[in-house]
């Protein structure tokens, strides 16, 4: 939401998935339970859960010469009755409120679970219709704490108005805030505001990955921020706002009608998991072939390329996916073989010793990303026979790069 313009590195920009996702579930999923939601089912014309959310107020301008006063009133921020919370800009200001370039001339809503509900990792979704018309900038975002941009912020949603058709993904740190961030976008064929859309986050160790209704469009790892450092590991707070103006969206014109409301169905907060490295682990299946990742006979020396093969229940099959980043088999991890981060680099079986190439994670959708080399673990040829290897290669969303844990 900071920024006076938005960079997007387009060659990180997945524009289509052909392959369907893969559902999770509660077993063995990256992504788990609900921890916290709000659906929004209040009376017509009553303000905020108060034990979920709490108002930013004011007209400074925000960091980007934003227009409007942000108010704790209900003709800005209400549920509408019909299980919706409406933030509603205005133009108007009925108590006289100052702002950054004078006397107000616009008010709206912004609120935000700091001080309520903070959370590493997981899946951050939100269903929004959002406003439109020129100068309007609606937003679902997240922020790492009070030290910007040191301590990171993730941009879900944003929009601006002059762009009806396209929403935005960014991420925001050190070295790379502001108009530098990075993030990638999406345009479908009508504009966003015709209807209901879901907006979501799936979040986990050195990967988060966009989706707009359920299709993935962006993905970024630590090896897409150009050598500056990664703070997405601790936990965030969500942000809804709708700004009037500023660097970005530029300024309401004449062609811009008031009020603009955005309807928030719903917002809902799932955990993250993984087996924590104590537990027995669990096959990897592959969704090309329901064949799974295995040890060549079991034998765990170090170098032994990994393989599809039959499932069998068997130890050579039984992977553990950690906290650590490491997926782990018979006491020893996978592994880029020779630390490899190119197209075609094997990936095998080593003496787990906390390198990068040792670094995995597993994502909602089923890729099993390296991010060291922001690339997906692959079958070769799309090999369906037993003995089939696998590579590092560009994440696609292929089914031979899915995988399902069970």
């Amino acid at each position: 939401m900071r920024k006076p313009r938005l960079l997007l590195v387009a060659a990180a920009v997945i524009a289509t998935l052909t392959s369907s996702l893969v559902v999770t579930s509660s077993a063995g999923a990256a992504i788990g339970p609900v921890t916290w939601s709000d659906e929004f089912n209040a009376a017509a014309g009553t303000s905020i859960n108060g034990s979920k959310w709490r108002f930013d107020t004011g007209g400074s301008g925000w960091g980007n010469n934003e227009l409007q006063y942000y108010t704790t009133s209900t003709s800005n921020v209400s549920h509408d009755g019909q299980g919706h919370l409406a933030i509603t800009a205005r133009r108007d200001n009925p108590s006289n409120f100052q702002c950054h370039y004078g006397t107000c001339q616009y008010t709206s809503g912004r609120i935000l679970t700091a001080d309520r509900f903070t959370q590493a990792y997981g899946r951050f979704e939100a269903s929004i219709k959002i406003p439109r018309g020129q100068g309007i900038w609606p937003a679902f975002w997240m922020l790492g704490g009070g030290n910007w941009p040191a301590t990171g912020e993730i941009d879900i949603m944003e929009n601006v108005g002059n762009a009806p058709n396209t929403v935005h993904g960014t991420v925001h740190g050190p070295g790379y805030s502001g108009g530098s961030g990075i993030g990638g976008s999406r345009t479908i064929g009508a504009p966003l505001g015709d209807t209901f859309h879901s907006y979501r986050v799936d979040w986990s160790p050195n990967l988060i990955i966009w989706y707009l209704d359920g299709s993935e469009y962006f993905r970024i790892t630590p090896a897409n921020i150009r050598g500056n450092q990664w703070v997405f590991d601790h936990p965030f707070f969500m942000i809804l706002n709708v700004a009037v103006g500023g660097n970005w969206p530029g300024n309401p014109n004449a062609s811009t009608s008031f009020p603009q409301t955005m309807l928030i169905d719903y917002v809902r907060v799932s955990a993250w998991t993984s087996d924590g490295g104590g537990g027995t682990g669990s096959v990897l299946r592959s969704n090309l072939n329901s064949r799974c990742i295995d040890i060549p006979a079991a034998n765990p020396v170090d170098a032994a390329r990994l393989q599809m093969y039959d499932c069998n229940g068997t130890a050579a099959q039984q992977w553990s996916v950690n906290a650590d980043g490491t997926v782990r088999a018979m006491g020893k991890c996978m592994d880029a073989a020779a630390a490899g981060t190119a197209n075609g680099t094997p990936i095998q079986l080593y003496t787990c010793n906390g390198t990068a190439a040792q670094r995995f994670t597993l994502s909602a959708a089923g890729d099993l990303v390296n991010p060291a080399s922001n690339r997906c673990v692959d079958i070769v040829e799309r090999n369906t026979a037993n003995g089939a290897r696998l590579q590092l290669w560009d994440c696609s969303g292929a089914p031979n790069q899915k995988w399902t844990r069970s």
